[in-house]
């Protein structure tokens, strides 16, 4: 059994309408949010093992404050693969994990969450900005993974729910 944790980024600005989208920042309330949801992670015990977060700046400013927050010192992978990446992409970058890790956390972006969650339970959810999804997967090794999968959603969380 493995548990697949997924952090939708924080509430970014859209204060320079001319700013590339990968270079987006947070804005006030997503540099609030991903702390928040840091030590919820922290007191639920839902610290991962590995982070896999976008490339784009939002993802990694959330996944920084979160880390600190959650004082997790784990490894942090960046990858494109997920920017803007569908299920497929998710399930691909999560496919070519070796065997230890057991809970592994992807930090990344809508729609692509949201699709990923619904193909992998049977279940749609709203993942809006900080949005923590907890799924358990029946399987043995991230290889297994693909888009027959069925893992249950265990929690969804939103900042405002664990303040």
């Amino acid at each position: 059994m493995k548990t697949l944790l997924m952090l939708r980024h924080a509430k970014s600005s859209w204060a320079d309408p001319w700013m590339d989208d990968h270079d987006r920042p947070l804005k006030a309330r997503g540099e609030r949010d991903a702390p928040r949801m840091g030590k919820f992670i922290r007191r639920k015990d839902l610290l991962p093992d590995l982070v896999i977060t976008s490339t784009a700046k939002r993802a990694r400013q959330t996944t920084t404050l979160m880390a600190e927050a959650a004082q997790y010192d784990g490894e942090v992978r960046a990858t494109r693969q997920i920017y803007h990446g569908d299920p497929e992409d998710y399930i691909a970058a999560l496919q070519r994990l070796p065997q230890p890790y057991e809970r592994v956390m992807v930090v990344g972006h809508n729609p692509g969450m949201e699709e990923l969650l619904e193909l992998l339970t049977g279940e749609f959810e709203r993942m809006k900005t900080a949005t923590l999804a907890e799924i358990r997967l029946p399987i043995e090794a991230w290889l297994d993974l693909d888009e027959t999968t069925e893992g249950t959603l265990v929690n969804l969380w939103s900042p405002r729910e664990v303040a």
